[in-house]
């Protein structure tokens, strides 16, 4: 739905479905009922998700022109597409292999044109639109420097045609679609400093037109992540705007953080707490703070949770999405203060268009959390309509 801050939806990676008719079915249950409580006079924007698989069949016979149908009927419109998430996402175990397979393939390459193609159809004409995308790849599958240098370029000129796909787009069009570079926890690119970096660094001086660059790859600005690394949001925010680097999307989402008692009852009890967050499907990264502000990074919560008599330790945030509309969690918290000063920093100085919650945790919740579903969605949406 359009705000004064830009277009806010959600992010459709929270159903299962992993082929096209499957995740049609789910929009179709799921969507009406949505729109009627959030936005039941106005157009609603949805955050597609497609898998390689149902971006293939989804450009398959009609399928598209029969989505598009049913889009205009129920009054809802694509604008931004998220092409992390290759393969399935639900009902699997998926770790590291959510950075699979990365932006060193041809594979990578191929299903985000398709992507591309997908979303400049669906597209209206008055809107910008864009794909949010892994950062280049997954740190801990390197061993060595050297290696990892050479997969950065590889992916770096795997990026630059893509934006060349995006902007033939733009020249046959006037349509402009982002790329959007969304750093993680042990991602190549993990925070804000090192996608600047990368970007200064690597990807503008391997064009000829930085301006090509500048419209077509951007920044996905997801909260939870940048939380986790304890990262000043105004800074950055600054810095990206004064380089002219721009933030394509928000994704509006919470990670878990928690203080840690140096009393060991008082550690055990918070540390029982978070260890029922530890669940085999999706990784859980956690970024400690010592008392000396130093950060120790652990891939899993299940490796967090097995170091955690380190008393040097006073704070945990750790890599899962729980919903935002929840702050105190008991002895645990979430960090929904930082997307407050993200959301009030855009509502002063908007700084993007594509707004767009992604709680997709919601299968592997502790019970204490779970809901029904489209009241979740709902929930959520409402409690960011009353921010902004």
């Amino acid at each position: 739905m359009k705000l004064t801050s830009g277009h806010l939806t959600f992010c459709t990676n929270i159903y299962a479905g992993e082929n096209w008719a499957a995740h049609f079915d789910v929009l179709k249950s799921s969507f009406p009922i949505l729109k009627a409580k959030l936005s039941p006079d106005a157009p609603m924007g949805i955050g597609l998700r497609l898998s390689n698989l149902a971006s293939i069949e989804l450009l398959e016979g009609n399928h598209l022109e029969t989505f598009k149908q049913w889009l205009a009927q129920e009054g809802g419109y694509v604008f931004t597409m998220n092409g992390f998430p290759y393969g399935g996402f639900h009902h699997t175990r998926v770790k590291d292999q959510v950075h699979a397979p990365d932006w060193t393939t041809v594979e990578r390459v191929e299903y985000t044109l398709r992507l591309v193609e997908i979303l400049s159809r669906l597209l209206p004409d008055d809107m910008e639109g864009g794909i949010s995308t892994s950062p280049l790849s997954y740190k801990p599958w390197f061993n060595d420097m050297g290696g990892r240098k050479s997969a950065t370029f590889s992916a770096t000129a795997n990026i630059i045609q893509v934006a060349e796909g995006l902007h033939r787009i733009f020249s046959q069009s006037g349509k402009v679609i982002h790329l959007d570079i969304e750093p993680e926890p042990d991602g190549f690119l993990e925070s804000g400093r090192e996608f600047i970096e990368w970007y200064e660094n690597i990807l503008l001086p391997a064009v000829k037109d930085e301006s090509l660059i500048k419209k077509h790859i951007c920044l996905c600005y997801d909260v939870c992540h940048f939380a986790i690394g304890y990262e000043p949001h105004t800074a950055i925010i600054k810095e990206l705007q004064q380089k002219g680097i721009k933030i394509g999307k928000i994704q509006i989402s919470a990670a878990l953080k928690a203080k840690l008692p140096s009393s060991e009852v008082e550690r055990n009890a918070v540390l029982d707490q978070l260890a029922r967050f530890d669940e085999p499907v999706y990784l859980h990264q956690v970024i400690a703070k010592k008392n000396d502000g130093s950060l120790i990074r652990y891939p899993d919560l299940k490796e967090a949770l097995a170091e955690s008599k380190n008393y040097a330790v006073e704070e945990w945030r750790a890599h899962f999405h729980v919903p935002i509309f929840v702050e105190d969690m008991g002895l645990i918290q979430s960090t929904q203060s930082d997307i407050t000063a993200v959301l009030n920093l855009q509502k002063t100085n908007p700084f993007t268009d594509h707004l767009e919650v992604e709680t997709y945790t919601w299968e592997v919740l502790p019970a204490a959390l779970k809901a029904p579903l489209n009241d979740s969605i709902i929930r959520e949406l409402d409690w960011v309509k009353k921010i902004l």
